[in-house]
């Protein structure tokens, strides 16, 4: 199965913190991440139960760190788009859907979970490959951190191993850096250039790029931008 990292991002209680061991624990999963935790104590530790390894070998990590390492990085959110033109926290999709997007991958896939009093920031967002939300009643939508880890947990427990090696985090954001250049190259409106680049990851992120495909890209553009230096040119590439 992919290596799949479960990252609490300044996560504000720690029992919640604790619990979050116990659910891992429960469904086969062992990589606990933590970003700027509060202090962890006696409450954390027993609401962890059985599942204090998880807890105490938990890394301590920043989240650029996360960011650079994870071959896939998924943001969890309540906050959702209203509509596809706002592309920030969209498209999304629910743990049972994310079970098919992971199963083939073999690398390292991170899965945050946002503060508690207000989630993940929008730069945060916008940073992850993919989106998720769990479907809850409209009449009460809020749902506990640890109950959410446990949901997803649940819905990813005892996938196969993966088949293919992802591009890495460096060529992917090699990638979008040369997409991001290439814009200049055409001339595309400024105030559009936001909302394209993130359309960009959110399509990108979602199709898994391997190493070779993503190497693909950089060849189409690298052509395609030959050819704008060379209207009058011959048919070489560079």
């Amino acid at each position: 199965m992919p290596d799949v990292d479960i990252v609490l991002v300044e996560p504000l209680y720690e029992g919640n913190v604790g619990f979050a061991a116990r659910v891992m624990k429960n469904f086969g999963f062992t990589n606990l991440v933590l970003v700027n935790p509060c202090p962890l104590g006696d409450e954390a530790i027993a609401r962890s139960s059985h599942a204090r390894d998880i807890l105490e070998s938990a890394e301590r990590i920043s989240l650029e760190e996360v960011f650079e390492r994870s071959a896939v990085t998924i943001a969890t959110t309540g906050t959702l788009g209203k509509s596809v033109t706002n592309p920030m926290r969209m498209p999304f999709y629910d743990p049972a859907e994310l079970r098919d997007i992971i199963t083939p991958i073999d690398g390292r896939v991170s899965i945050l979970f946002g503060r508690e009093n207000w989630g993940l920031n929008n730069d945060e967002v916008r940073r992850s490959d993919i989106i998720c939300t769990i479907p809850t009643s409209p009449v009460y939508p809020i749902i506990n951190i640890s109950h959410a880890i446990g949901i997803i947990c649940y819905e990813l427990a005892g996938i196969p191993r993966g088949e293919y090696l992802l591009a890495s985090r460096l060529e992917m954001d090699c990638l979008y850096e040369h997409i991001s250049s290439f814009l200049d190259r055409i001339e595309h409106p400024p105030e559009k250039r936001a909302t394209t680049l993130l359309l960009v990851r959110r399509v990108l992120g979602r199709t898994l790029l391997t190493a070779r495909e993503a190497s693909t890209l950089h060849g189409l553009l690298r052509r395609t931008e030959w050819h704008l230096d060379n209207p009058e040119g011959s048919d070489k590439s560079e």
